[in-house]
């Protein structure tokens, strides 16, 4: 493997990226108090609101990412999404009350679905004459090594009274540094990073209003809304969980939020390694009902220990959902355009996490923190019902264009 200025970007982009989506949860319980909203006096769905409040932006950024790929080029694109990215966490560590926090995570919102669009089409097109899916992979590992390394250094340094504004603003520094190696092209220009200068719009549209007429694709934007929000609501409020029902150290809330990512990691690696495309189905159903049972446990599990080993295990069953759900969604709609089919549903999967964070926000208002994680296996359970009636009514077909064919009268 050969890797130039540019691969080194994406590395840190993928880093940056991570870090951005996950510092708020990280430094939510300090930032609630001196924004005045205290998640143990009530402020559990102000917290939530903040993550739907950039999933709104990311949708809108990533419906429109393939049009402004086109047109002005992958690598300006993404160079543009880290600035975005940059501005918006730097506002943010400037905030002086809730409601300008809200509006500036809506910038932070706008770079991340560029980057979520558009960061793993640059590295295939970077390398699509040499094996890009081996760059795909080794790139995206840069998300795991972004939560590995940093959210854990967070939050030793909240432990030690670091202003959660001057992490904010650190995390603004790291992810400027792609944009600045993005911005400039180099010696050598790749017509294929460039752009054409022109909007494909009616192509875009046409392929996506293709899709959204497929009555099946729908089953499967629902299953991607509950995959992503079961999972990312777990990410979201695992750090405030530990703290506030624990009163454990901000060092032991970063690692909560790590821990829950090894989980995912090595489920994903493992289930990418073993499982065969045609197992798919039958993977994500068993991971769906393991993670349910297991998520139930948050209700009344009683030791940090416990905590941790029960983030590690649930993530490793909430590991294949999203992958495996675009995934086998492609495999059972083959006529469509695949890459809109993974923009779209992309596209619910945002929402999800934004949604549930919110509603786990409210119900921990009303109820408590434990009670709210009880809408995670909720999520997870519908998911498995999707899914299994999917499986239920394609058993026996092999021809996936014809079992598309054959199925658009049944959903």
């Amino acid at each position: 493997m050969k890797f130039s200025r540019f691969d080194y970007a994406a590395f840190v982009l993928f880093v940056a990226y991570a870090v951005c989506s996950l510092i708020i949860p990280v430094v939510l319980v300090e930032l609630a108090r001196d924004l005045q909203f205290d998640l143990d006096k009530g402020g559990m769905s102000a917290g939530g609101l903040l993550q739907m409040g950039r999933s709104i932006p990311m949708v809108l950024s990533m419906c429109v990412c393939s049009m402004l790929g086109s047109k002005f080029g992958l690598r300006r694109s993404l160079a543009t999404a880290a600035i975005l990215m940059t501005l918006g966490i730097m506002l943010a560590a400037m905030s002086q009350w809730y409601w300008m926090l809200l509006a500036v995570l809506v910038i932070a919102g706008l770079g991340e679905g560029l980057v979520e669009g558009l960061a793993t089409p640059f590295v295939g097109e970077l390398h699509r004459d040499d094996e890009p899916g081996r760059y795909i992979n080794f790139s995206h590992g840069f998300w795991s090594v972004g939560i590995f390394l940093c959210i854990p250094i967070m939050g030793w340094l909240l432990g030690l009274d670091v202003s959660w504004r001057i992490l904010c603003l650190s995390v603004a520094l790291l992810t400027l540094v792609p944009g600045i190696m993005l911005f400039f092209p180099g010696r050598k220009k790749l017509a294929r990073l460039e752009g054409c200068n022109r909007f494909d719009a009616a192509g875009a549209v046409g392929k996506a209003w293709a899709i959204l007429k497929n009555r099946r694709f729908w089953l499967f934007f629902a299953a991607m809304f509950f995959a992503g929000g079961g999972e990312f609501g777990l990410t979201f409020w695992s750090a405030t969980f530990l703290r506030l029902e624990f009163q454990a150290p901000a060092l032991l809330g970063g690692v909560a939020t790590a821990v829950f990512s090894c989980g995912m990691m090595l489920g994903r690696t493992g289930s990418g390694l073993f499982v065969r495309q045609y197992q798919l189905p039958v993977l994500i159903m068993i991971a769906a009902l393991s993670g349910a049972v297991l998520s139930v446990l948050f209700f009344c599990v009683g030791s940090i220990a416990a905590v941790m080993g029960l983030l590690f295990v649930v993530g490793l069953a909430s590991a294949p959902f999203w992958p495996s759900v675009q995934s086998y969604c492609v495999d059972r709609l083959p006529e469509l355009d695949s890459t809109t089919l993974y923009i779209l549903l992309s596209c619910a999967g945002v929402p999800g996490c934004g949604i549930l964070s919110m509603a786990m926000g409210k119900v921990g208002d009303c109820w408590g923190l434990r009670a709210a994680f009880l809408l995670v296996p909720v999520c997870y359970l519908l998911l498995l019902g999707l899914i299994a009636y999917d499986y239920y009514i394609s058993k026996g077909r092999k021809n996936m264009r014809s079992l598309t064919l054959l199925d658009q009268e049944q959903i």
